[in-house]
């Protein structure tokens, strides 16, 4: 029963305390399962861009691209505001270091404090 979750919380329960955490994980590994969506990470990672400029670089229609950007939007990945008729991305840093830090621990190597 004393068994942590990776996050060190108990998971006796068949439920775990953390299972909203999972699924946000989870959700966000699904965003970034396509090709593509990554390379927009990558784009992002430079700083604000307009979702006309992320056109740019890829040969899909308009509303491919906007549908990349709902699901990482959604996902929390990326943050949207509009300036005018333009709508700009940029990476939404602060859950990105959460989700690293979550992952980090649930991969390190230490198991007194894991569901192992």
């Amino acid at each position: 029963m004393g068994d942590t979750s990776m996050a060190g919380q108990n998971v006796g329960n068949t439920k775990s305390a953390n299972d909203n955490q999972y699924v946000k994980m989870a959700t966000v590994f699904k965003a970034l399962s396509d090709p593509k969506r990554v390379k927009i990470i990558d784009l992002l990672s430079c700083g604000e861009m307009c979702g006309c400029v992320l056109l740019k670089c890829f040969e899909i229609t308009q509303p491919t691209l906007a549908h990349d950007m709902k699901v990482l939007t959604d996902a929390g990945i990326v943050v949207r505001r509009r300036e005018g008729k333009r709508t700009l991305y940029s990476l939404n840093w602060d859950m990105l270091e959460k989700m690293g830090k979550v992952l980090r621990e649930m991969l390190r190597k230490d198991t007194d404090n894991k569901s192992c």
